[in-house]
């Protein structure tokens, strides 16, 4: 099992994966910087050059949220996802899609737009839209943890992961002062020794 990584993308949440799971794993770094990215070897890998994508068994997988789903459900027995057919399951498709769906972008856009776009291209209206959606979902969230450890029932799970990955963009951008839970719940998640693995370098 091979995972294409670089650092400042996706590529950290299946690599807390594989660490949570324990399970031997290539790590094939890719510097963007260099343009390895785009590489023909690599996109022969990945046609649109993104990182991460995880080779195993000879097939390719990619997208970042897609490779966590896989590597939980392939090793049923580390229970990173709670069995099919259970309430659970469907509390922690809901949490994934939500982390993927509703947060994330919402997120990405107002830092793009306040921080990572050169000034002239940022677009103030867009960064408010963004803040006007984010906000309630982040509520959401605060709500829902409230004296819980984990999203979903009373385990970590890959919704775990997900949700971390799209609430770091929070965490950048200092926008958790409001929210003491989230802040205690993604430093408590952080503290995961396979967490500190992955986000090491």
């Amino acid at each position: 099992m091979k995972l294409y990584y670089s650092q400042h993308t996706r590529g950290h949440r299946p690599r807390w994966v594989l660490e949570e799971l324990g399970i031997p794993y290539e790590l094939h770094r890719l510097d963007l910087r260099k343009g390895e990215h785009k590489s023909p070897e690599y996109q022969r890998i990945h046609p649109l050059g993104l990182v991460p994508a995880l080779e195993d068994e000879g097939r390719v997988l990619v997208e970042s949220g897609a490779i966590c789903l896989h590597l939980a459900d392939k090793y049923p027995e580390k229970t990173l996802a709670p069995a099919p057919g259970t309430p659970e399951r469907g509390e922690y498709y809901q949490w994934v899609m939500f982390a993927l769906v509703t947060l994330e972008p919402s997120l990405s856009t107002f830092a793009s737009h306040t921080r990572f776009l050169p000034e002239a291209e940022r677009q103030p209206v867009l960064a408010e839209r963004a803040k006007q959606q984010f906000l309630p979902a982040l509520r959401m969230v605060e709500q829902r943890i409230s004296g819980r450890e984990y999203i979903v029932g009373n385990a970590f799970s890959v919704a775990d992961v997900l949700l971390s990955g799209a609430l770091s963009w929070g965490t950048l951008l200092g926008l958790f002062a409001d929210f003491p839970g989230l802040q205690a719940y993604t430093q408590r998640l952080m503290e995961r020794p396979a967490a500190k693995r992955a986000y090491a370098d």
